[in-house]
């Protein structure tokens, strides 16, 4: 079957990948000159499968409203007459609660941890190298009441067999020796042994050149026009140098996914949310972290890949703005200095930001739409790379008429009331189990 993929960031990229493995006639196309030059260029390089939840969470309306009013605020949201994003985030304030939190953490780990056990066997198939690293992720608590707060995601690891470990502060120092310059500033973490680092651009590229020896095309430097249909079926794919056909079409472009499909009819509930990062050359190895360490308090991610340490985190709301506020940076450089006073220059740090696809229920959006040959693969979130390889596994499956080998139940855009998925007559959105 011909299937041309919209987007080269890690998702199509490793969609496309399993596609072709599957005997698929497979093009790419980007806008880029390169695959993963936007959203997945510069991640926090997480692979956390354990760490998956949704931002939407019982208390976080006034957790909220605590962080807007930090310093280094975890949260930042710039005032705009953009309906979509009040709506999306009023969507989002609904599934603040208990019961909502539960399923869609446990929607998201299924899938995460799934993708973790198809990495593995990809990086043993291929021998892909992108500075992995399989120490763990480390949470770590500044104070008892974040701590005590494990509870519920907790209950959801054993629930699904994910391994953890509660530590004191002699514990954390054992895992990660670097933190003993600062460890009276925590009183415990929660570690995840499963979990792994990478960098996502250097697989990413990996994938790709192993996709092109499969026959993959990529056809970068296209700018997509619209996405052309005829009846209940899409047609072709115009973007500024032609138009390209073929049996089934695959949206992948993160969190320009919903812009692609509005003019079709169809509306999937992803809206961007920007994130930053700092990459930080190592000066003093044995002062710079292991794994992944991610600060609670201001939902910062420190990671050690290869000879850097990237530093990654907040979340603000501004549309699909990509300027660079040195205010975020600030944040950054604050949580790494913090935690690493000695690992890095921060002086020589690249700063970068992304547009994170979200979705209200923190859910990706996987298969099919109205249209039977036009499918998507976008709302992961901060999770793209974590769930990237089970995303093409899934994907690749559903598009050659395979059952998946998981449950794909509440990841798909049926979980979504039909007529309540877009923001037409600003009716929101109103998830359905």
């Amino acid at each position: 079957m011909k299937i041309v993929i919209l987007g080269s960031g890690v998702i199509g990229t490793t969609t496309a990948y399993y596609l072709a493995k599957a005997g698929h006639e497979v093009t790419v196309i980007d806008r880029q000159p390169g695959p993963a030059l936007e959203t997945s260029y510069a991640n926090a390089g997480e692979v956390s499968p354990g760490y998956s939840a949704p931002w939407a969470g019982p208390g976080v309306p006034a957790k909220a409203i605590q962080w807007l009013l930090m310093r280094h605020s975890p949260l930042v949201i710039w005032p705009m007459l953009d309906p979509r994003m009040w709506m999306w985030g009023l969507a989002m304030l609904r599934n603040c609660t208990e019961a909502r939190y539960a399923l869609n953490k446990s929607r998201m780990v299924r899938l995460a941890e799934y993708s973790r056990d198809c990495l593995i066997e990809l990086r043993a198939d291929t021998g892909i190298k992108y500075d992995a690293r399989t120490q763990g992720t480390l949470q770590l608590f500044r104070t008892q009441k974040q701590l005590d707060g494990t509870g519920k995601d907790i209950d959801v690891l054993k629930q699904y067999g994910v391994p953890f470990e509660l530590l004191d502060v002699a514990g954390f120092v054992k895992v990660e020796p670097a933190l003993s310059l600062v460890k009276e500033k925590f009183v415990g973490a929660l570690r995840l042994p499963g979990d792994e680092t990478g960098d996502c651009f250097k697989f990413t590229q990996g994938i790709a050149a192993m996709a092109e020896a499969l026959g993959v095309k990529f056809r970068y430097g296209e700018t997509l026009l619209r996405i052309t249909s005829q009846g209940e079926r899409a047609t072709g794919v115009v973007t500024d140098k032609g138009e390209h056909k073929a049996d089934a079409y695959l949206v992948a472009l993160g969190s320009f996914s919903a812009q692609a499909l509005r003019p079709l009819g169809v509306h999937i509930p992803v809206y961007p949310v920007k994130g930053y990062s700092i990459t930080v050359p190592i000066t003093d190895a044995n002062c710079a972290p292991e794994s992944t360490i991610m600060d609670e308090t201001h939902k910062v991610a420190v990671t050690r890949l290869g000879d850097r340490i990237r530093v990654g985190g907040t979340a603000e709301l501004a549309g699909y703005s990509l300027n660079l506020r040195e205010s975020r940076r600030d944040t950054l450089n604050h949580v790494v200095t913090d935690l690493f006073p000695r690992g890095g220059d921060i002086s020589k740090a690249e700063f970068w930001c992304g547009l994170r696809p979200m979705t209200p229920d923190g859910t990706p959006v996987l298969g099919g739409t109205p249209y039977p040959n036009l499918h998507v693969a976008t709302g992961h979130g901060t999770l793209g790379w974590t769930m990237a390889a089970g995303t093409g596994r899934v994907v690749a499956d559903m598009l050659s008429n395979r059952e998946p080998e998981i449950d794909i139940g509440g990841l798909t855009l049926a979980r979504y009331t039909r007529g309540m998925i877009g923001f037409s007559g600003f009716s929101g959105y109103r998830s359905v189990a």
